[in-house]
């Protein structure tokens, strides 16, 4: 098994040299530790374990980020260890095991996937922060992002010497790059797996410099423009931005055709904004949101049928209802809005398989 082991590390205390220690009794022979603009008082720890001929000290003059330390060493391991089967990434503070890791390693090598090494936050003594802020980017993840991640926090990862070219270009300097790091896996098809590992905690994991607030909010932010980005977001965003036209456009009809009857100017007011906002829905669905390459004709036509389809389904699907129920206006309303979100979700596949496939 030939597996670097990578630690990035900021201003580190004794823990990074018994890090070290263990990994070379349990047989690692290339340790690379990353020193991310440590200031003077904290290089004691770097010139010790530099001693050993298997540590490699990659060093940036200032502080860049966490996720901008991994990248070095990737970057360092594509050019230099072209001859290994992955890297193990391990924070500096001592608490990822070196047996854990290993096993991890050995994991990664015998499936070729990544290896992630998940702790159990059930327990009684993983401090408040951490167990709050991993069960709630995990939901967020399982629910939103369809990741089922039971540690989205852990440092400890083991990845293959294929994937490092992949990792390297995602996004992100610091604590976020390893949120978007995990999106990776389902944009670029990644295969990857759980390890459990020890739950350990020193000092309440009062030596880790993530910013619950700050940090949080970054990462927050990697999810949420993830989504942003996905086709299905995409679809309820302009969904939503059409909802919105139709709206502005009935009311200001309603108001330049005061002089009409009402049931004139309710109809010409509805028919109106229905058709321009299709106008813009279609349009921005073809070029934003599905990025359509067929003919615009073809397009056209198909989008229409299916728009007609719908509105014809919403009329006699809420009318049904309303007669075999003996629905109240307000149940009859209720119905509208379950029918039309139903038939929301079906427009999204027929247009995104069949109009503008």
């Amino acid at each position: 098994m030939k597996v670097s082991v990578i630690i990035p590390s900021l201003n580190p205390d004794n823990k990074l040299v018994a890090v070290v220690d263990a990994l070379l009794e349990e047989g690692f022979k290339d340790i690379i530790i990353v020193n991310d603009g440590s200031d003077e008082e904290h290089m004691a720890p770097f010139k010790e374990v530099a001693a050993h001929s298997e540590c490699t000290i990659l060093t940036h003059e200032v502080n860049k980020g966490k996720g901008r330390g991994l990248k070095t060493a990737f970057e360092f391991c594509l050019e230099n260890r072209k001859d290994i089967d992955g890297v193990v990434t391990v924070d500096g503070d001592n608490q990822h095991r070196a047996k854990d890791i290993k096993k991890c390693s050995e994991t990664m090598v015998s499936t070729g996937n990544v290896v992630l090494g998940v702790r159990d936050f059930t327990g009684d003594d993983v401090p408040a922060r951490s167990k709050f802020g991993n069960n709630m980017t995990s939901g967020v993840f399982k629910v939103l992002c369809r990741l089922n991640i039971s540690d989205t926090q852990t440092g400890l990862r083991a990845i293959p010497y294929k994937y490092l070219e992949t990792f390297d270009k995602v996004e992100g300097e610091r604590f976020e790059y390893e949120t978007n790091m995990l999106l990776a896996f389902k944009k670029y098809n990644i295969g990857f797996q759980e390890e459990s590992i020890e739950t350990v905690y020193i000092e309440d994991n009062s030596s880790s410099h993530f910013n619950p607030v700050k940090d949080s909010i970054k990462i927050y932010k990697v999810i949420f423009k993830y989504l942003f980005k996905s086709t299905g977001m995409k679809y309820v965003g302009s969904s939503i931005a059409s909802w919105a036209i139709d709206n502005i456009i009935f009311n200001v009809l309603e108001f330049v055709l005061i002089g009409l009857t009402v049931s004139l100017r309710i109809f010409i007011s509805t028919a109106a904004a229905r058709v321009l906002s299709s106008v813009f829905n279609f349009s921005l669905n073809r070029n934003a949101v599905f990025k359509s390459q067929s003919g615009l004709k073809q397009t056209v036509v198909r989008y229409y049928i299916l728009w007609f389809c719908q509105l014809a389904c919403s009329y006699a699907l809420v009318y049904i209802a309303t007669k075999l129920l003996a629905l109240s206006i307000v149940l009859s309303g209720i119905a509208k809005i379950i029918i039309d979100l139903a038939l929301f979700f079906v427009s999204y596949q027929i247009q995104k398989r069949w109009v503008f496939k």
